[in-house]
């Protein structure tokens, strides 16, 4: 990398930043937040932006307003510096899940902060796994948007998967299911999932074979742990075997540490360093894809493809 290159890091994630400077060989620079006597935030960018590609670091997730309001304020900062371009690396995006307009009078959250990622000032963001995949179209800016599907399966191989299936919890994740199950070489079967609430949901049945199998149920983010539990306890039914719980994005919010340390029939829980996995949860497996995001950045600052990192062949391992 070269000189032209400048990143900086909000203090939701310092780690991954530093983790992914450190692949590209670059130095983190250092940023400044202040926080007024009227709770109001300043940000301040503390190395020379001015005609440079800059790069900030910052996955919106809890706690996601302050996360997301120092976000906008770096990329303002940026713009206001001359950068050349102002480029949002966002591992998680919590705003995602606002995607659709389900009930009367709603505001669609993920339409509305992309709409403030580019009033500040941002030219390119790099996500990770959105909810949806209808939320790329919600920027007006170029998004390239990871998978930590192959990060994932790579976890997974090796091991006798003979009597295993893919498990997602509702149809709307079946698609990144299915091609998680493909990088295996397994089945993939599917729950029936009603949402009552944020945090309830009802699953009647499950579409797929999990009779006597050992699943691994995979989902795009766990919160609470609520809808895992309920699927849990729905395949269970079905005289499953081993249980894995497999997610991009751990945020492991409320009782979900509770909640996780208390089964005893769940062999491991894997996920990403999306956002910080501090959380003290037995079986807990973090993998990083820092890795990945910093071969993205080198990619784009030098002009070349990105796709590559997310095509299906790079997810079954070709």
């Amino acid at each position: 990398m070269t000189n032209d290159v400048v990143v900086f890091s909000g203090q939701a994630h310092p780690e991954f930043a530093r983790e992914m400077c450190d692949l590209l060989d670059v130095d983190l620079s250092p940023a400044r937040v202040q926080r007024f006597s009227n709770d109001c935030l300043q940000v301040q960018l503390r190395a020379n932006c001015r005609q440079r590609d800059v790069y900030i670091v910052q996955p919106v997730a809890p706690p996601t307003q302050e996360n997301l309001m120092e976000l906008l304020m770096m990329v303002d900062a940026a713009r206001g510096a001359s950068a050349s371009q102002v480029n949002v690396v966002m591992p998680h995006y919590a705003y995602a899940r606002s995607d659709k307009k389900d009930a009367p009078r709603i505001s669609l959250g993920g339409r509305l902060v992309a709409d403030l990622l580019a009033t500040a000032g941002a030219t390119r963001v790099l996500t990770m796994t959105l909810h949806a995949e209808q939320v790329h179209g919600f920027f007006s800016m170029p998004v390239d948007h990871l998978t930590a599907l192959p990060v994932l399966a790579e976890h997974f191989r090796g091991r006798d998967l003979s009597n295993t299936v893919v498990v997602s919890p509702d149809f709307g994740n079946a698609k990144a299911a299915n091609r998680f199950a493909r990088a295996l070489g397994v089945e993939v079967a599917a729950g029936s999932k009603r949402r009552l609430a944020d945090d309830t949901v009802v699953i009647d049945a499950i579409v797929g074979d999990v009779q006597g199998k050992d699943c691994i149920v995979l989902d795009d983010e766990i919160a609470t742990g609520g809808s895992t539990m309920t699927l849990i306890d729905c395949i269970r039914r079905y005289d499953a075997q081993g249980v894995s719980v497999v997610c991009t994005h751990g945020l492991f919010t409320g009782n979900a540490v509770e909640t996780f340390n208390a089964r005893d029939d769940i062999d491991e829980i894997v996920t990403t360093n999306t956002v910080p996995q501090d959380k003290p949860i037995d079986r807990l497996v973090s993998l990083s894809v820092a890795p990945l995001f910093a071969e993205a950045v080198r990619r784009i600052h030098l002009g070349e493809s990105v796709s590559t990192l997310f095509s299906e062949e790079n997810t079954y391992g070709a």
